[in-house]
């Protein structure tokens, strides 16, 4: 169970601790902050609220550590971090319990993202091992006039601390995706999680305490956002930000000075559907894309755009499928849980009742028990509808009627999101063309979008993100080439 076991010193009483200096500790405030239970609509857990100055410390215990981490060898960080992996794998049933509880995780799903996370930490420790284990020799006499009598050997090194902020829908994989390229690069780690989810990745921080980590190395500080999360952004101690969520990120961007940012902010992702497509093909990853974890995936199908042509028979599959779904919780495995807050739901009836009221065709009767809202495909919608382009983050999906190619691609264009998409059809020519067409920072052809697996590069372009994600890419980006010139007194050729 969660808190019981090896993780019982992570919990004080009713309250989950913060993570400083290679201890667990309950915040000088006093406060807590409450984490409820998306099915039950109660408070499920509470974790501190931290103080600015106990972020502070957090900060230099970060800071003092680095330093001395940096000089660890490639070869013990990677030990480290695969020790890591074994120990949350290990544990991942409280871990997915905790996800259960706190985000309406299908408990299935709940032990996978554990378990993929595992995968991701052992991965990232070999692939940083590897490039970070190369370097680069260039000679002066490459370029134009000079002779060769300068060798710039280059290498990679650590930034300093990152900050890492995990959205609340993957609050152990999306956390572990930035902690183990920037430890294994050599970087310090604080962890700001999502207030839902908060608890699944304070256990999550254990598994990295009890590899043996150093102390002050890994942070972890929980509480409000109104509180700590300008302070955290904009602190001085920050030399890198890794974000996943939605609009904050934006509003980062614009406070967070001359630091490096990756960040992903979420999508509008389009599904370009054209009549020569496998329509059984179509319908399965409409379902898959659309409705799994009840639609609150950045990479989920959040719009269908359809050529006219095969609309009523794609829309007929859709429906059978959707009517085979299971609506309940998530400790049963139901396909569609509650969504994550009470606001997340008010926010999607919104979407829905603007559809209504412009005419939108409901393909099945709008239904919702307090967070879980039944699955709803919505037809015949139009540009001037909210849903059209607004990012519902629930099981409700739009279908948009075209009548051509280029029709499609504009729709997908004009949205001010960028992140994946989607094309189905039998002709590559055509997927290749329409895939290059469309701004997005990934396209899948024949399949619904998806991050991952963990090692392929994933971005988004225009207000989905900044940088790019992925294993590889996150190593790279979490680290800064430096340069040492030799200099020598007389021109010298290889075998010259």
């Amino acid at each position: 169970m969660a808190g019981t076991g090896v993780f019982a010193e992570v919990l004080d009483g009713e309250v989950y601790k913060y993570y400083a200096d290679g201890e667990w500790r309950a915040s000088a405030s006093g406060k807590t902050v409450a984490i409820v239970n998306p099915t039950t609509r109660q408070t499920q857990y509470r974790v501190q609220a931290c103080t600015q100055e106990e972020v502070n410390k957090v900060m230099e215990a970060a800071k003092v550590a680095q330093k001395a981490w940096a000089r660890t060898p490639l070869w013990k960080r990677a030990e480290l971090l695969h020790k890591a992996a074994a120990i949350l794998k290990e544990h991942k049933t409280p871990i997915a319990e905790c996800l259960v509880k706190e985000i309406a995780k299908p408990a299935k799903d709940a032990v996978s993202e554990v378990v993929r996370s595992g995968d991701l930490v052992s991965y990232t420790a070999e692939e940083g091992v590897r490039i970070l284990g190369e370097g680069k020799l260039l000679v002066s006499d490459s370029f134009p006039g000079n002779e060769r009598n300068k060798y710039c050997l280059s290498s990679k090194v650590p930034l300093g601390v990152v900050l890492a902020i995990p959205p609340f829908n993957y609050p152990v994989n999306l956390a572990v995706s930035k902690i183990g390229p920037a430890l294994i690069a050599g970087n310090a780690l604080v962890l700001k999680p999502p207030t839902q989810g908060a608890v699944a990745a304070l256990h999550m921080v254990h598994c990295f305490h009890l590899a043996g980590f150093p102390k002050g190395l890994i942070g972890c500080v929980t509480g409000k956002g109104s509180e700590i999360g300008d302070f955290l952004t904009m602190h001085p101690g920050v030399n890198c930000i890794s974000f996943t969520g939605g609009d904050t990120g934006i509003a980062i961007s614009k406070k967070a000075g001359m630091v490096p940012l990756q960040m992903e902010l979420g999508g509008k992702d389009a599904c370009i559907v054209l009549e020569d497509a496998d329509l059984d093909l179509v319908a399965a990853n409409i379902v898959k894309g659309g409705f799994s974890y009840s639609g609150q995936r950045c990479t989920a199908v959040k719009v269908v755009l359809i050529m006219e042509a095969v609309a009523d028979a794609v829309v007929e599959k859709v429906n059978a499928k959707l009517g085979k779904l299971t609506v309940g919780t998530p400790e049963d495995n139901s396909d569609i849980t509650p969504v994550v807050t009470e606001s997340s739901a008010n926010f999607i009836e919104g979407l829905v009742i603007d559809a209504k009221e412009k005419g939108a065709t409901f393909c099945q009767e709008y239904k919702r028990e307090g967070n879980l809202i039944w699955p709803l495909l919505l037809d015949h919608v139009r540009p001037d509808m909210r849903i059209a382009w607004e990012e519902p983050f629930g099981p409700v999906l739009p279908v948009i009627r075209i009548n051509s190619v280029e029709e499609g691609i504009h729709h997908c264009n004009a949205s001010n999101f960028g992140l994946q998409g989607c094309v189905f059809t039998r002709d590559i020519n055509k997927a290749i063309m329409i895939s290059d067409a469309m701004e997005s920072g990934t396209v899948q052809i024949n399949s619904a979008p998806a991050r991952g697996p963990d090692h392929f590069p994933f971005q988004g372009l225009k207000d989905s993100g900044i940088g790019s994600q992925g294993i590889t890419n996150s190593i790279n980006m979490m680290t800064k080439v430096k340069s040492t010139v030799i200099n020598l007194p007389s021109p010298s050729y290889t075998m010259g």
